[in-house]
């Protein structure tokens, strides 16, 4: 999560860069901007690929995540029609993927 907040933080900076005219060449022409955000720190917490996908994802009944999620807990839907699946936002927190299937068609939940 703190690295997309990094990369949000980061797109934000540059566009308010660009915005405010922050690097901007004689007669108005924007120049490159990206020595704005070059000697900006790039924090690593975790080396590549340090996060696990869930591969083979296990599901409970709806009444059974009744029992063990709060009402308002947020999930992610995803329905081909004929079968439905809800993906936990507090999982895919911390997994960032689910590779997975609804029916016959193979699937990548990411948030």
């Amino acid at each position: 999560m703190r690295g997309r907040r990094n990369r949000i933080v980061g797109a934000l900076v540059v566009w308010l860069a660009w915005a405010l005219g922050v690097g901007s060449a004689p007669g108005g022409r924007a120049s490159d901007i990206t020595d704005i955000v070059s000697d900006s720190p790039i924090i690593t917490v975790l080396p590549k690929d340090a996060i696990p996908a869930i591969d083979n994802p296990k599901f409970v009944s709806a009444t059974e995540g009744d029992r063990v999620m709060k009402p308002e807990e947020p999930v992610l839907g995803v329905s081909n029609g004929h079968e439905a699946k809800a993906y936990s936002l507090w999982q895919l927190n911390h997994h960032e993927i689910v590779n997975d299937r609804i029916g016959t068609l193979p699937v990548a939940v990411t948030w």
